[in-house]
């Protein structure tokens, strides 16, 4: 790819492995469910891509679901947690909008887990609510897919644990970039996106405590053990397996991200850039920042011009800016429409966050400029 991606947390590159192992499922091409010899490969293909999956997150092979991606796993997850007997949701404040929608059109009551200025969630709030005697789904995502913050899940899940509720964890911005241990976490459900470990578009995973089981949310035959019907996506599966293994493998490189992105930060900071969760442990691979005034949109098109490929922590649509939903519920308000989030990848090197910070310093220097000259032209 021209120019410098740092994009990975909306999607990561797809790694010359999962493209290799992809074509020859491609070429292969039975249907797992066949007995004949081609389906019996293709069956092959998706057993062991669902060992691999499940020991980047240790978990047991037989609790992975395979499906279209997280947007579907976390609305199954929540679905098999209600149909388990739970009756209403606590959903953190800052989950990704395939969590929030999901519970919000759950059709039971649905309680906003609020977050500290540092995005993290209030745990005295969380024992307060779950001190009440219904049941609850608690959803708080591993770590924030804008700011990369680091939730205390463990420590959330000793408080569901005591209350008798269910939880529901989305790992998939922190699988493979820091370890996740399903079992340490001691999560009901979690959720896997093979996208962002530099597998393919359109394949997730939902993956179950063991002795737990779901519903299935898509009706048809019998495939992932009667949970998600419809035929195996063999080769996005199978590249999801080795996306899973080199994401395991390059824990250690992903570290060194922390180095460069702190680099970059300094930069940004000096010229008058907020980080966005500064304060609270973060993934190593991901920057946060906005600025007063100078709204998302125009910031992403100046940097793409300069060959600087990264994303807004607003979604825009129709030339309106949307504020973050992560900024505001830290209460920084006047900064919920300039967010801009950086995030590196197995394809990243050191010289691309340093391109970054260079390019992004220069247009804000020049954007002050001509805001103060506009200023003066008014007066």
């Amino acid at each position: 790819m021209s120019g410098v991606y740092l994009d990975y947390n909306a999607s990561g590159l797809v790694r010359p492995e999962v493209l290799e192992i992809m074509a020859r499922a491609l070429a292969d091409n039975g249907n797992p469910s066949a007995v004949h010899a081609a389906g019996r490969r293709a069956r092959a293909r998706v057993e062991s891509a669902r060992a691999q999956v499940a020991d980047l997150v240790g978990a047991d092979p037989t609790a992975v679901v395979f499906n279209s991606g997280g947007t579907e796993a976390n609305a199954q997850g929540i679905a098999s947690a209600l149909a388990g007997g739970c009756e209403r949701l606590i959903v953190s404040a800052t989950e990704h909008p395939c969590v929030a929608e999901a519970a919000a059109n759950a059709g039971v009551a649905v309680e906003v887990l609020p977050v500290d200025a540092n995005g993290v969630v209030d745990l005295d709030w969380l024992a307060e609510a779950l001190r009440r005697p219904s049941r609850a789904v608690v959803a708080i995502h591993h770590a924030n897919n804008e700011s990369g913050v680091i939730q205390p899940i463990a420590e959330a899940a000793a408080l569901v644990r005591a209350a008798g509720g269910w939880l529901h964890v989305d790992a998939i911005q922190s699988a493979g970039k820091i370890a996740v241990d399903m079992r340490a976490l001691d999560a009901d459900t979690l959720t896997l996106s093979a996208h962002k470990l530099g597998g393919a578009q359109g394949v997730g995973a939902l993956i179950f405590k063991a002795g737990l089981s779901g519903v299935r949310i898509l009706h048809g035959a019998g495939q992932e053990r009667g949970l998600r019907a419809g035929t195996e996506n063999v080769p996005g599966i199978a590249g999801f397996g080795v996306a899973a293994d080199c994401a395991a493998r390059d824990l250690e490189t992903m570290a060194a991200h922390v180095a460069w992105r702190d680099a970059a930060e300094a930069k940004v900071k000096i010229a008058g850039a907020t980080i966005i969760g500064g304060g609270a442990a973060r993934l190593p691979n991901t920057l946060f920042m906005a600025v007063e005034g100078w709204d998302s949109p125009q910031q992403l098109i100046t940097l793409d011009l300069t060959g600087v490929m990264v994303s807004a922590g607003s979604a825009c649509s129709s030339g309106k800016v949307k504020p973050s939903k992560t900024i505001s519920a830290m209460g920084l308000n006047a900064l919920a429409t300039g967010g801009v989030r950086v995030s590196g990848g197995w394809g990243t090197v050191e010289g691309d966050w340093a391109r970054f910070a260079d390019a992004w310093v220069a247009a804000y220097n020049k954007h002050k400029t001509r805001a103060a000259e506009r200023v003066r032209e008014v007066a």
